[in-house]
């Protein structure tokens, strides 16, 4: 079983090499990726029985990601949403709580960190199974 995990990231270069890093280390399988909030948020609306998590980047090419986390309050309580930015200060980090995400990671440090949290994630799911 692998964590079903649909990305909102602009840059292909570093989606590419997350899908590729979280499918290797940490049981992810990318169901879907977004450039744009509009995408991000109808993919997830349209299809809520499709993902468990969902990693969303702040600045994207139309749109932001602050308006794809809006979108997913309101999704089940064992679907979790992240935040993967460059941007991960204090304030995005209350702004991102405030909007209910779960986890906020910088993207320049915390990569092994996300890694340990999918993973965590993952081992719930199992239990639950």
């Amino acid at each position: 079983m692998r964590l079903k995990t649909y990305i909102v990231e602009d840059n292909p270069t570093i989606r590419e090499n997350l899908i590729g890093t979280l499918e290797e280390l940490a049981c992810v399988i990318a169901v879907g990726t977004a450039e744009t909030e509009n995408d991000g948020k109808t993919w997830l609306n349209t299809n809520p029985q499709d993902w468990d998590l969902a990693i969303v980047d702040l600045f994207l090419k139309q749109g932001s990601g602050l308006g794809v986390l809006a979108a997913c309050q309101d999704r089940s309580s064992s679907q979790k949403v992240v935040v993967l930015s460059n941007y991960a200060t204090e304030d995005i980090r209350q702004r991102c709580a405030q909007l209910g995400v779960d986890a906020v990671f910088d993207k320049s440090n915390e990569i092994d960190a996300l890694i340990d949290y999918c993973l965590e994630q993952m081992s719930r799911l199992d239990a639950k199974s």
